[in-house]
């Protein structure tokens, strides 16, 4: 298979039917060794996160399937930790897009004079960051991606409807588990002007309170799937 793209969490390849297939690595973003879906850099590694994010994604990926949501999921393999999608453009060099529930995290580090850690942002808050370690995975708005010919307005509006009604479907889901999502981490791309969710929807990528207590991807993974 040739390889398209080494990524963080994930290795990405091409397949001779001209899907893709995605290769879950164990390593998690982060900060000195301790977990943060927010940070943009590598910052530890733990066994096993790599099959524990995929299982999440797979059950989250039949949820919004059924819920009508369009995805590029089309299979998977625990074992071996892969998953095979269907092909879709990334949006400029890649974008990420974080939907916020509650303040927390980098959010504090930028807005923290304006607003206390783990207050609640009503609706949802969705903000989008490019891909680019160099330069810190810098924010760009709407209107920014527009400007720069990444995206259309209605691309973008319809990546940020698709952003807030997936993080409730997931948000709804955790709570019967006496779960709080705080933030969560998404991908989208395109395929014939069309905006799809990608990548993963991975413990790794979000961030989960049980009460005051965040918990950690593995376990938490656990307790989505072991009900």
């Amino acid at each position: 298979m040739k390889k398209l793209y080494e990524g963080k969490t994930k290795d990405v390849y091409e397949l001779e039917n001209g899907n893709v297939m995605l290769k879950f690595k164990d390593d998690c973003t982060g900060k000195d060794g301790v977990f943060d879906p927010g940070e943009n850099s590598v910052g530890l590694t733990i066994e096993g996160i790599g099959k524990e994010n995929l299982k999440t994604s797979i059950y989250y990926f039949d949820m919004l399937k059924e819920a009508g949501i369009k995805t590029h999921y089309v299979s998977a393999d625990v074992e071996n930790a892969t998953m095979e999608v269907l092909p879709g453009k990334v949006f400029g060099h890649g974008l990420e897009v974080i939907c916020r529930l509650v303040a927390t995290g980098s959010f504090i580090r930028r807005y923290g004079e304006y607003i206390e850690d783990g207050t609640v942002l009503e609706g949802g808050y969705v903000e989008c960051t490019f891909k680019n370690d160099a330069k810190g995975d810098p924010l760009v708005t709407g209107e920014g991606l527009a400007a720069l010919g990444v995206m259309s307005p209605a691309m973008f509006e319809s990546m940020k409807e698709q952003t807030l009604k997936i993080t409730k479907i997931i948000a709804d889901d955790l709570k019967t588990i006496g779960l709080d999502l705080w933030d969560i981490k998404f991908e989208f791309g395109y395929n014939n002007d069309e905006v799809i969710l990608i990548d993963e929807i991975a413990s790794g990528n979000m961030r989960v309170y049980k009460g005051d207590t965040i918990v950690e991807p593995v376990e938490l993974t656990k307790l989505i799937l072991n009900r």
